[in-house]
């Protein structure tokens, strides 16, 4: 129950406050890009207001239609479900703000994801990385040999420069957690 209550804690009232905090605006067009259950999805509604909109996109399908209830729970009709792996079905240039948050570990080829994320975003859009389980931060699968100067660089192999570094805390897996958010900007 206690996870719950913190998890309600940071739909309610902190995920606001961190989404505007990494640029986050109202109106835009976001991508929750392996969205899980919809810990980002949910607040990321609430910040973009009735003029924007939030795609949800995973793989999993129960993931998925634990969010569609939540969604429904919480009264939001401005996010849209995508399913897939990494190819997700949206035009070029169409988004003004992609996370990538708690995901990344369980890419054996990120440089899809960023190739994906690049389609995608507009130029002057914001690409935000959250790399739990990087060596520096519970150090996990994929991630775990790759520091945060490592996943910088990579990104920026992949057309992107980094344009900030928050140092915030923000919800994993249902409980607090104290972690780095990168954003960068596509090079023109």
């Amino acid at each position: 129950m206690a996870l719950l209550g913190e998890f309600e804690k940071w739909v309610s009232r902190d995920a606001e406050q961190f989404l505007k905090g990494i640029g986050v605006k109202r109106g835009q067009y976001v991508l929750d890009f392996g969205c899980g259950r919809g810990c980002y999805s949910l607040p990321l509604a609430k910040a973009v207001g009735d003029t924007g909109k939030v795609f949800a996109f995973d793989r999993d399908e129960g993931s998925l239609a634990e969010l569609k209830t939540a969604m429904a729970e919480y009264g939001l009709d401005n996010i849209e479900l995508l399913m897939g792996d990494t190819k997700v079905p949206l035009e070029d240039n169409f988004l003004d703000f992609i996370l990538c948050y708690d995901m990344l570990h369980y890419s054996k080829d990120r440089r899809l994801i960023y190739k994906e994320v690049y389609r995608l975003l507009k130029r002057g859009g914001i690409f935000s990385l959250y790399p739990k389980h990087c060596k520096d931060d519970y150090p996990l699968m994929e991630l775990a040999s790759f520091g945060l100067d490592d996943i910088i660089k990579e990104a920026e192999m992949s057309g992107f420069e980094l344009a900030g570094k928050f140092y915030k805390r923000c919800l994993h897996d249902y409980s607090y957690n104290d972690c780095v958010v990168l954003n960068f900007l596509p090079k023109k």
